[in-house]
């Protein structure tokens, strides 16, 4: 993977961990992440970085303020030549490393605190990549009314119809994958591990199944769909640590 892949990648798991909002694309080059009708944080993609929009209000900017000593030149620049204008002060800046994303991320955490609700632990099941089986949709044992409220979201995510497979999970006899391996159960084996967890680079990409999903997208993808289209396919990243 290389640095702006994982800095895209890192971005979503931020995102979607840290907020429940709507990821409302324009098909093109730019992606907001709003609640309601406020704009969180606006990205824009290109072939050698991400540019991120962040306004800072009255509020933000007096605790951004008091807090400026823990941020690097690269962020004092763009906050001091910064635009304000009616709204807030707009701060369009420059993302290619994970070091700048870290910045970036305080930022946002200025901008707003975090809403999303963790998964809860109680009754959690695991699969080898570190993914809830108790979660998935296909799980044999899921609660009809869970499944319900899950199916029509993921019928927008994924666009398929058919939810109709059952699985007790990864360790069972009758897992789905047991005859295919999965992303995850064909690369632990190949560097001698029994499973995702071992591995010193976990978790990856590899061991979600939301693919591109997993990256920075213009689609449009509301709460809902990605609370349960997405959020319990990616390992360990979204449940209260």
């Amino acid at each position: 993977m290389t640095i702006l892949e994982q800095v895209s990648h890192e971005t979503m798991v931020f995102m979607r961990g840290k907020y429940r909002l709507d990821e409302i694309g324009d098909g093109k080059d730019e992606l907001k992440f709003k609640q309601g009708q406020k704009t969180i944080l606006t990205v824009y993609t290109h072939d050698d970085k991400f540019t991120f929009l962040i306004i800072f209000g009255k509020k933000e900017r007096e605790c951004f303020e008091m807090q400026k000593n823990e941020f690097s030149t690269y962020i004092h620049d763009y906050y001091d030549n910064s635009k304000t204008y009616h709204d807030g002060k707009w701060m369009f800046i420059d993302v290619s490393t994970l070091e700048q994303l870290e910045e970036v991320k305080k930022l946002i955490l200025i901008k707003k605190k975090p809403n999303r609700k963790p998964f809860k632990k109680e009754n959690a099941l695991y699969s080898k990549c570190g993914q809830r089986c108790d979660l998935c949709v296909h799980y044999a044992d899921l609660d009809e009314d869970m499944r319900d409220i899950m199916i029509p979201q993921l019928i927008k995510m994924w666009g398929q119809t058919d939810w109709s497979m059952r699985c007790e999970g990864c360790y069972s006899e009758n897992c789905y994958c047991k005859d295919e391996p999965c992303n995850a159960k064909g690369c632990a084996p190949q560097k001698g591990l029994a499973e995702c967890r071992e591995c010193g680079e976990f978790p990856c990409v590899k061991a979600t199944s939301a693919d591109y999903r997993s990256m920075i997208h213009t689609e449009v993808h509301y709460a809902d769909e990605i609370t349960w289209g997405i959020l319990p396919y990616v390992p360990m990243q979204y449940e209260e640590q």
